[in-house]
């Protein structure tokens, strides 16, 4: 069940959230009497609890490449792009024009990063090989940039665009985006 927190309203900073996530971010996982918080510590325990194909490849080598291009989302693409789009977002409902340099460094530092992307995707269609964890890392980030009229950076990219159609068009991201059923 989704539980969705109201950042207008600055429920991620209410004492019952922060409970839940003491930094007052989001995501926050509640299973039964067990929390966690952090995206990919979240994705790496559902892996492991749910049932179903595992989304951590078997193969060491394979699991490595996963792992290094999560620490490639979480270290070098996710703050400059999240930078960009926050101020995207909030700068309007702060009575504040969008300031052209803020997006244009959002813009450079993932584009930085989407170059690397598109030169290792020349030859597989996921980053690890096969569809893993390392692929959801980027979904959120990836959708905020077309969100916030920054896609161009994705799509200017034949190699990326084309992971980016094969991982959006997944089912279960279309549900959680609240696109399908």
């Amino acid at each position: 069940e989704f539980v969705f927190i109201d950042f207008a309203k600055n429920e991620q900073k209410q004492p019952a959230h922060l409970a839940r996530q003491p930094f007052g971010v989001v995501p926050v996982l509640e299973d039964d009497d067990f929390g966690l918080y952090e995206s990919r510590a979240i994705i790496r325990y559902l892996d492991a609890r749910l049932t179903g194909p595992t989304l951590t490849p078997s193969n060491v080598r394979e699991r490595a490449l996963m792992d290094q291009w999560i620490s490639v989302e979480q270290g070098n693409f996710s703050g400059p792009v999240m930078k960009a789009v926050m101020h995207v977002m909030f700068a309007p409902m702060r009575g504040e024009a969008v300031d052209p340099a803020i997006v244009a460094e959002g813009k450079a530092g993932g584009a930085r990063v989407l170059d690397v992307l598109e030169k290792a995707l020349a030859d597989r269609e996921y980053l690890a090989g096969g569809f893993s964890l390392a692929d959801i890392c980027y979904l959120p980030y990836l959708e905020y940039t077309f969100a916030t009229g920054m896609g161009e950076i994705i799509t200017e990219r034949p190699n990326v665009n084309g992971w980016w159609q094969r991982i959006s068009a997944r089912p279960a991201w279309q549900k959680a985006i609240g696109k399908a059923g």
